[in-house]
């Protein structure tokens, strides 16, 4: 096992830490996908408002790749479809039935999947619809079942705040997870790589056939999978690369062993304004509401599906985006420090700069959506290059996308980039820039130039 030892970022205290303890929510009664949540896609329906459907039910597939579909994390009927601006699709509903049905698919058992070929084993998650839980590096979208990846990436480290312990997640796991890997490994000429965080205890990460395992350290963004990338096998021009959550592993794997499309997932509800965090065992689109039921302290909260650096703004009664495992809340506030910036250092009220680049700071902060400020005059004073553990120059990076300037852009390692991975550097920057939202903007303008 190789190591891989981050030392820029940074953890950021905050409250609201889920408890590892795995619960179960009370049911909920719908659940939903996201069109939207999808990359670079053109989704044309496959069923209608009404229509009843299994859990594996294709839903709509992408009209620019029609080998690609996505399954109904629920069984029972299509309740509601939700279109925004130009008819485009935001939100499909299904109401779950108490005895839900699975589409049936072949079983195969370990052996028979290290025997099969690439070609079998991606008809049969096309067929299934859960390609989607592959992604494509550069530009993190949906993977080209077509293309052949130079190496695989799985996470098994999560560092973001408030997120999975995916000890917990995938603890009695193994044999699902050891078939997902197997699966990954029938995708590739390359490595699956599986990075573990160094005090992992978990049964399930140890000794994996048919993958190189690092073990990680290091703070946020150290469990980032394009982080990892970036020390492990590094993106160059031309070069793809896969990457699948670790959950979703155990859910490819189980799919060849039992022939169905298991939906659950383990997701968190954590921050300040919850008085109860934890871990929940649920589906994949959960409805928000059975998560927070009975655990809020009173007064006005913002919802995040996902973690509080690279999640979505949701409300109480919406859903979790696919790629999300868990729920977020913080109290809402537009309250101003009277002359704040005369009161530097480390005031129990505020977290201050210099806490959060040299973490003087240890007990946990109550965070609020206060950003203590509007965007201002962007001053180079090295706060995202003390967070980003990628010898890349964001600032000169950042003026390149916003100059609109593509051979730059690449020259100074774009393609190596996502968003989440600059995430930290905008909680450091003092100009209150969104630089994840810019490098997401390059990353767009690259990859229609195609």
């Amino acid at each position: 096992m190789s190591q891989v030892k981050i030392k820029k970022g940074h953890d950021i205290q905050i409250a609201g830490v889920p408890k590892k303890e795995l619960e179960i929510p009370g049911q909920s009664q719908t659940v939903a996908i996201h069109p939207t949540d999808f990359r670079y896609i053109k989704p044309k329906l496959l069923v209608k408002e009404g229509d009843n459907v299994k859990i594996g039910t294709p839903l709509f597939f992408d009209k620019r790749n029609p080998d690609i579909n996505w399954a109904s994390p629920g069984a029972g009927k299509v309740a509601a479809i939700h279109y925004g601006p130009r008819r485009v699709i935001e939100k499909m509903i299904i109401e779950i039935d108490k005895d839900e049905e699975s589409v049936e698919l072949p079983v195969l058992d370990t052996a028979q999947i290290l025997e099969s070929p690439k070609e079998k084993i991606t008809e049969q998650i096309l067929n299934a619809g859960l390609w989607p839980m592959i992604r494509q590096r550069p530009f993190n979208k949906v993977a080209n079942p077509s293309t052949s990846p130079s190496s695989i990436f799985v996470s098994c480290f999560n560092s973001a705040p408030l997120t999975v312990d995916l000890d917990v997640a995938l603890r009695n796991r193994q044999s699902s997870f050891r078939a997902g890997i197997a699966v990954l490994s029938r995708l590739t000429d390359g490595d699956v790589h599986v990075s573990v965080g160094e005090n992992s205890i978990s049964e399930t990460f140890m000794d994996i056939p048919h993958a190189k395992t690092h073990s990680i350290s290091g703070p946020h963004p150290a469990g980032n999978v394009g982080i990892q990338i970036y020390h492990i096998d590094p993106l160059k021009p031309g070069k793809i690369i896969w990457t699948v959550e670790a959950q979703h592993v155990v859910t490819l794997g189980g799919l060849f062993l039992k022939g169905v499309f298991d939906p659950s997932i383990v997701m968190t509800i954590g921050g300040p304004a919850v008085n109860k965090p934890t871990h929940f065992k649920t589906r994949i689109g959960t409805a928000i509401q059975p998560l927070i039921k009975d655990r809020l302290n009173d007064g006005p909260n913002r919802f995040i599906s996902g973690d509080v650096l690279t999640g979505k703004t949701n409300d109480k009664d919406g859903y979790v985006s696919f790629y999300h495992s868990g729920v977020s809340v913080l109290p809402e506030s537009d309250e101003r420090e009277f002359l704040s910036m005369l009161k530097p250092g480390s005031s129990n009220s505020r977290y201050s700069l210099t806490n959060a680049f040299w973490s003087f700071r240890r007990s946990l902060f109550p965070f609020t959506t206060s950003k203590n400020g509007e965007e201002r005059a962007m001053v180079p004073i090295n706060s995202w290059e003390n967070v980003l553990p990628m010898d890349i120059f964001p600032n000169p990076l950042f003026r390149a996308i916003l100059a609109n300037d593509v051979e730059e852009m690449e020259q100074l390692g774009l393609l190596e980039c996502d968003e989440e991975d600059f995430a930290l550097c905008s909680f450091a920057d003092a100009s209150k820039i969104d630089v994840g939202a810019v490098i997401r903007q390059g990353l767009d303008v690259l990859e229609a130039e195609g």
